[in-house]
Order: structure tokens, then C-alpha cells, then sequence
């Protein structure tokens, strides 16, 4: 009897994935669809940190199937003959079998196991169908095994961390206030802000002060000069000034 199958592809088959992660109950997107090749088990996002050094293949879910990406699962078994579909730009094969309930045979390929018909040159549906097959016709599917010893998760997969510290650094970002060409001086700051408007003032080095005026999460600057600052210009007025818009187009009249 020849070497049956690795312990990470019986645990594709017996993991239940997709299902709420016991470890993290209360956190959001938490649901298992990480096997962890090493440990032989289903993780969720949040488990990835401690299994970072471990081989990893994520788990997608098609028709109501637990699929796996072809690039990845190549790198680990010999997967010709067994039929792809795309999905999201990406090629992916089905982990388990899916037989049919009806079973009706015309013209084309089947499945080896569970007589799905199958596009050519293809004679498999599924991961476990081909290697029902190599077993039973066989006896030893080493031969189909490749070696791998590193196998980290794509880079479009999302880490509930990462997106943690993605969200700080676009709150900083966004609470940053860009600053022109010129370097600034001391600043001054004025006595009246209200809600969404907040003025500031800001000396340069030639001393010719610089509004800066935020309205709707856009910043604007306007000039002034030392008269016009002395003359203690309201706010309203600067903010009409600064924000002055067409009016509506005046078209001329039709002939």
C-alpha cells in the first residue's frame, strides 16, 4: 500500500470554514477562511500573526463551495486534468466533491467520480475527485505531491490590523493641514471659530499674514495686507472674499 493522503489535504476536507472563529467571537469579520497548512486547521484573519511562518492558503467560497486558488494549490499537488473557473480575474478549483442528483450523460467529458460533465480536455470536477482517483488507480499519490516549503497568503487579502493602522494613518493624514511654499514664521491664532469654519491666522517671514479657512474639508488661503489686518476685517467679510463663486450665467436672448 503506497503513501495515502498528506495530513493538510485531509485537513481541507474536514475543516468546516467560513464559520465563526471560537478564539475571536467578538470581533468583526471573523470568519474562517485561512487553513493553516502546518497545524492543520482553520484560522480567521486574526489568527494570521501567529501563524505568520506558517504555510497559508486562503479558502474562497464559490456557488456555495469552498474553492482555492489554482496558483496556490499548484504549488502543492499536481493539479492537471482537474477543471478551473474563474472568478475575480483569478482561476480556482473546487476542494471537495459535488455530485449530482440528477445524472444525465451526452456527448463530452465526466468527472471520474461523480460523473459532472466537464468541459475538454478536463476529467476531474474537483480536488478530491482527483485524488480518489490517483489512490484507486495507483495506490500512491507521492508522485503528484510537490514540494513547498513557504506559501504566504495573497496581496489582496486583508488583515483586520493592517486596516487598523490604514485607518489612523488616514485620520492623521486628513487632520494635517498642507502648508504653501513659503516657510512659516510664529503663528497666530484667532479669537473667533465656529463649528465647521475655523480660522487661523499665520505670520510669514515678510509679515503679510495668511487666512487659511476650512469649509467642507477643503482648506483655502487668502492674502492680506498690514492695513487691511489692522482695520480688524470681520470674519465674514474674509470668508466672502475668500469664497467668492460665479453667479448664475446670464444667456442671451434667443432671436
Amino acid at each position: 500500500m503506497g503513501i495515502q493522503k498528506p495530513t493538510w489535504l485531509e485537513a481541507l476536507y474536514r475543516e468546516k470554514f467560513f464559520a465563526p472563529c471560537s478564539i475571536h467571537e467578538s470581533a468583526k469579520k471573523n470568519e474562517k477562511n485561512i487553513c493553516c497548512l502546518d497545524c492543520c486547521t482553520s484560522i480567521c484573519p486574526h489568527c494570521v500573526m501567529a501563524h505568520r511562518f506558517h504555510r497559508l492558503i486562503q479558502i474562497r467560497r464559490y456557488v456555495y463551495h469552498d474553492v482555492v486558488r489554482l496558483e496556490d494549490l499548484e504549488k502543492l499537488i499536481d493539479c492537471s486534468n482537474v477543471q478551473a473557473y474563474t472568478i475575480n480575474s483569478a482561476k480556482v478549483i473546487f476542494i471537495k466533491k459535488r455530485p449530482q442528483n440528477r445524472q444525465f450523460k451526452g456527448s463530452g467529458n465526466y468527472c471520474t467520480s461523480c460523473d459532472r460533465s466537464l468541459q475538454e480536455p478536463f476529467i476531474h470536477c474537483s480536488l478530491g475527485c482527483k485524488v480518489d482517483f490517483v489512490l484507486n488507480h495507483y495506490n500512491d499519490i507521492s508522485p503528484f505531491l510537490r514540494r513547498c516549503t513557504t506559501l504566504q497568503l495573497g496581496p489582496d487579502f486583508f488583515i483586520p490590523h493592517d486596516m487598523a493602522d490604514y485607518d489612523r494613518a488616514n485620520e492623521t493624514a486628513q487632520s494635517t493641514i498642507v502648508d504653501n511654499d513659503e516657510p512659516w514664521g510664529s503663528s497666530l491664532t484667532s479669537g473667533s471659530s465656529s463649528g465647521s469654519e475655523n480660522m487661523m491666522l499665520m505670520s510669514t517671514t515678510n509679515n503679510f499674514p495668511c487666512v487659511r479657512k476650512k469649509r467642507s474639508g477643503l482648506y483655502v488661503c487668502g492674502r492680506i495686507t498690514i492695513n487691511s489686518y489692522n482695520k480688524n476685517v470681520s470674519d465674514e467679510d474674509m470668508a466672502t472674499s475668500m469664497s467668492r463663486r460665479k453667479g448664475i450665467p446670464h444667456r442671451s436672448p434667443l432671436c
